[in-house]
């Protein structure tokens, strides 16, 4: 299948802006948008990309990790959809303000996956790395179900941004309740 090459000169320019929308919203659009695949059940966030005249242009949904193997789901958080209208990098724009905004939530690193007839030019613009050939093939869920057909099953490439490699691990430190608090301190004057 031969792919056409599209220049920055066949599209409009479009100030583009980031702001987070709730999932509903952002499934409307995957309905719309998507090529081949449904709107999410869940996420931890979701973005949408809009023009200067308030024009939803793309959408990313952000969640847990979907492979149980893919990392922790406290450590690591999935691009689940991406969705345009086809506007000149929105992509990008949306992979980008989706790590951005994983990092600020203290995530060690977000990925994505995409199918080998997708090039990848928006997450290398937005600094992401491939790291290779991932999933696909059919398989059963815990509960014995077999895997969703109405999606592709097909081999995958994974891509990540490592987000916050310096992170502290998570310790729980125990409260002693003997000690007054500022609260307490205050009710007794």
């Amino acid at each position: 299948m031969a792919r056409t090459r599209m220049i920055k000169a066949d599209f409009p320019s479009v100030a583009l802006r980031v702001l987070p929308i709730e999932l509903s919203e952002a499934n409307d659009a995957v309905s719309l948008w998507h090529r081949h695949h449904q709107p999410c059940v869940g996420h931890r966030f979701s973005l949408g990309a809009i023009d200067s005249s308030g024009v939803l242009r793309g959408v990313c949904i952000v969640g847990r990790p979907v492979a149980r193997l893919a990392g922790a789901p406290r450590d690591v958080c999935e691009v689940t959809r991406l969705a345009t209208d086809g506007t000149f990098n929105a992509c990008s724009i949306l992979y980008g303000a989706a790590a951005k905004a994983a990092k600020a939530m203290g995530f060690l690193r977000i990925q994505t996956y995409t199918l080998p007839t997708e090039g990848g030019a928006s997450l290398r613009a937005a600094g992401w790395v491939l790291e290779g050939e991932a999933g696909g093939g059919q398989w059963k869920h815990s509960d014995g179900k077999p895997r969703r057909t109405d999606q592709p099953t097909d081999k995958k490439y994974r891509w990540a941004k490592i987000l916050n490699p310096e992170r502290p691990n998570l310790q729980l430190v125990a409260f002693d309740r003997s000690q007054v608090s500022l609260f307490d301190a205050l009710e007794n004057e």
